[in-house]
């Protein structure tokens, strides 16, 4: 039966991979990777052999139709992304919509993803919470940050280390300097770091130490 396999794969350890997606991974007939080069070195790390192709989100409008269509006539893929879980601010939503479109099973393993170590990790309140993903680049960004300031639920957000400073001071301006911050990077990697404090304090360490890595942003809500 068709069947498409939503795989988490590592975000940093390459040992946090389960034995079901090494499994399937081997098993299915094609895996859908966001960048092959990337997938690749998880595959050598783990004898896969199996063949990939690239789905990311520059090509996934042209090649979506093909995918369904091969699916349809009776295989089973796999689909990854460069780290974590496809989906969660990575590709995925568009072909799992047409899958379900189509009547294609779809089956997502439960895995490695950054946000909710992150969370975990920061002290903040995790009972209830909002994942914003990637702030805006510009268009909307004010206005979201001005939403934003009302929530109540603890905000988990992700950035990159080229913007992080500009958001920790916005977050400063616009949820105030003493609201609590969790920052993550490199989170499963060797120089995976945290650091908790006020908005203003955080902001301050950022801007005296180089950001390098990819950051998860975990924010208190309004009280």
């Amino acid at each position: 039966m068709p069947k498409l396999h939503i795989i988490p794969t590592p975000i940093g350890n390459l040992e946090d991979i389960t034995l079901r997606a090494i499994r399937l991974l081997k098993e299915v007939d094609l895996v859908l990777a966001e960048d092959t080069r990337t997938t690749k070195k998880l595959f050598l790390n783990y004898d896969i052999e199996t063949t990939l192709a690239s789905f990311h989100m520059h090509n996934e409008h042209k090649v979506l139709a093909k995918f369904i269509e091969r699916l349809k006539a009776g295989e089973t893929f796999a689909l990854v992304s460069d780290a974590g879980t496809p989906g969660i601010s990575d590709p995925g939503f568009l072909l799992a919509r047409e899958c379900i479109k189509n009547n294609i099973e779809i089956e997502c393993l439960p895995g490695a993803t950054a946000f909710v170590p992150a969370l975990v990790n920061s002290g903040l309140p995790s009972e209830k919470f909002i994942f914003e993903g990637f702030l805006p680049a510009k268009k909307g960004r004010q206005a979201g940050l001005k939403r934003l300031s009302k929530e109540e639920r603890t905000m988990i957000f992700y950035e990159s280390p080229h913007r992080i400073v500009k958001t920790l001071s916005q977050f400063a301006e616009y949820f105030g300097e003493d609201r609590k911050i969790s920052v993550s990077r490199e989170i499963s990697k060797m120089f995976e770091e945290t650091k908790r404090g006020k908005a203003k304090e955080v902001l301050i360490y950022f801007e005296e130490t180089k950001p390098k890595g990819e950051f998860v942003i975990v924010v208190e809500g309004k009280k």
